[in-house]
């Protein structure tokens, strides 16, 4: 090869790093919303996450996707899926991070935030992993209502293993959990279910159709179907005890724009064996139970994005030059990624504090009341925000970005995911209005939650007025973004008066006090070294 030129002036891989211990944000929500003692477990995760082998695995798994194996070589149907090694790897480690089982595992205050700031550290590592261990961890608030059932595979599904032969739940020591719930003609709207469940000696036998399949390689996994007394929810195992498929077959897996890595399909039930979960009609509460965790789920995993990307994008600039200065040094790059360092800020703690108020609800009505209507405002203001961070992200690395070797380009097709998984934003804003409603309590707790941001800004202070003025009166479906929107803007900035006040400051003047439309239109004066500083996974100076 002719050596025509030598390569200069590309920002290169970042080196290994510790991610948890570099973001100086995490590692104060976990210590603000009592996950201290978790500080080993997250230093270890962290390492993991930074390293070059996990980037290197992720580009592998999501290059080469999953594939349908729907016959052996005999004809004999199997549907099976069959995936990358890098993808094996990857879930073994991410099995053993606890991801899945921590929030039920730790026994302590604060397992929630543990486990969330688990659920964030592999967001920026991979988070086609996340999925299966994100229903996995949220399948126990189905699976408590059905105590036997949860007693047999408690264990399985807690375990820090992983096992990915298609094999018979007894068969095997640790167990996946995934969920088959939407339909063609439904969408988010659950009551439009035609999947058909009869009695089948003390069981059910379930036929019908599934649009979205959720890991179809899951060895049991939750699904609704329509009995006599309505809409209800099943457990079934994806083999049955004699090892043969369960009445599943693949009829295609979804050619997706991002989360590649991780298999959905569309699928047939024909005689799925399924046990009933919860009061027979009354499938859809029960399984709501479960989209409330994958809904906080969705709120971290966007957070996740939002750090990764302005990460790549800070470390990109202080290794690129143009002009005779590194592109951090240039006033204009500067503000844009101070800018995004304040919104990927302000997302990690909006997510952690949802945590922080599902980790109490048992315990305390106050936090159980917040978390119904803080966990879909975070949803949906973390997955609308997600997306133009990660696009921005991307146009700080140039054409570099747009080249599907760098990692940027596959969080851009990863961005939407959030905002749409577990209802989009207008179903989510709806959900919040309902919370706000029809649940005890629910408006006296935001507006404490919110009391600590007064005071220290007139534009906060109105707004906060002007949420609490809402909150009071008649519901208006019109105003539902709008409310959503401010209420997560308020709540974002009361809690970094309270728990990040070096940037507090910053972030109230440009979401609340009136700026540009634009990343980088922030104050003149806003401290952007101190900012950025905060948000380098290395030192920027």
């Amino acid at each position: 090869m002719a050596g025509t030129h030598e390569v200069l002036n590309q920002a290169g891989e970042p080196p290994d790093y510790d991610a948890f211990g570099r973001d100086a944000a995490l590692g104060s929500a976990v210590a603000a919303f009592g996950a201290g003692w978790a500080l080993a477990d997250l230093t270890r995760c962290g390492g993991r996450i930074g390293s070059g082998h996990i980037r290197a695995r992720a580009y592998e798994a999501n290059r080469y996707t999953p594939e349908l194996r729907g016959f052996d070589r005999f004809g004999n149907r199997i549907d099976e899926v069959a995936y990358h090694p890098a993808w094996h790897e990857l879930m073994g480690m991410i099995r053993a991070d606890g991801y899945h089982a921590l929030a039920w595992t730790a026994g302590r205050p604060g397992a929630q935030v543990a486990r969330a700031a688990v659920a964030y550290l592999w967001g920026q590592g991979e988070p086609g992993v996340c999925c299966p261990q994100a229903m996995t961890y949220a399948s126990f608030a189905a699976l408590r209502h059905a105590p036997e059932v949860m007693a047999r595979f408690r264990a399985g599904v807690l375990s820090s293993g992983y096992d990915p032969r298609p094999a018979p739940p007894g068969e095997k020591l640790a167990l996946s959990v995934g969920m088959a719930m939407t339909e063609k003609q439904g969408g988010s709207d659950l009551r439009q279910t035609q999947t058909v469940a009869r009695p089948l000696g003390g069981r059910w036998a379930i036929t019908g159709h599934k649009w979205f399949f959720s890991v179809p390689a899951s060895d049991l996994f939750l699904t609704l179907a329509r009995t006599g007394a309505g809409v209800s929810c099943f457990l079934a195992q994806g083999w049955r005890d004699d090892g043969a498929r369960n009445g599943v077959m693949i009829q295609r897996l979804k050619e997706k724009c991002g989360n590649r890595s991780n298999a959905s399909a569309e699928v047939e039930f024909d005689g799925l064996e399924a046990v009933m979960i919860g009061e027979d009609g009354r499938g859809i509460p029960t399984i709501i139970e479960m989209a409330h965790l994958t809904r906080l789920e969705c709120a971290i995993g966007a957070a996740a994005l939002m750090r990764h990307a302005t990460s790549l994008a800070v470390f990109h600039a202080t290794r690129r030059r143009a002009f005779q200065r590194a592109l951090v040094d240039q006033p204009v790059m500067r503000a844009v990624l101070a800018d995004m360092a304040l919104e990927a800020e302000a997302a990690l703690w909006l997510a952690m504090r949802a945590a922080a108020a599902v980790d109490a609800a048992g315990t305390e009505a106050s936090e159980a009341a917040l978390a119904r209507v803080i966990v879909p405002v975070a949803k949906y203001w973390n997955g609308k925000r997600a997306p133009g961070l990660v696009a921005e992200a991307l146009e700080c690395h140039g054409g570099n970005g747009f080249i599907e070797e760098h990692p940027i380009a596959r969080l851009y097709r990863e961005a939407p995911l959030n905002g749409l998984w577990e209802g989009a934003g207008t179903i989510i804003c709806l959900d919040v209005l309902r919370a706000l409603g029809r649940t005890p309590g629910a408006g006296e707790a935001l507006m404490a939650a919110l009391a600590p941001g007064r005071g220290v800004d007139r534009a906060l202070d109105e707004m906060i007025a002007a949420i609490g003025a809402a909150v009071g009166a008649p519901v208006d479906e019109v105003r539902a973004r709008g409310l959503v929107e401010q209420i997560a803007l308020a709540l974002s900035a009361t809690l970094m008066v309270v728990h990040a006040p070096r940037v507090a400051e910053a972030f109230i003047r440009a979401r609340i006090g009136g700026r540009g439309l634009a990343y980088g239109a922030l104050p003149p004066d806003v401290p952007l070294g101190d900012i950025l500083r905060r948000a380098a996974i290395i030192p920027t100076d």
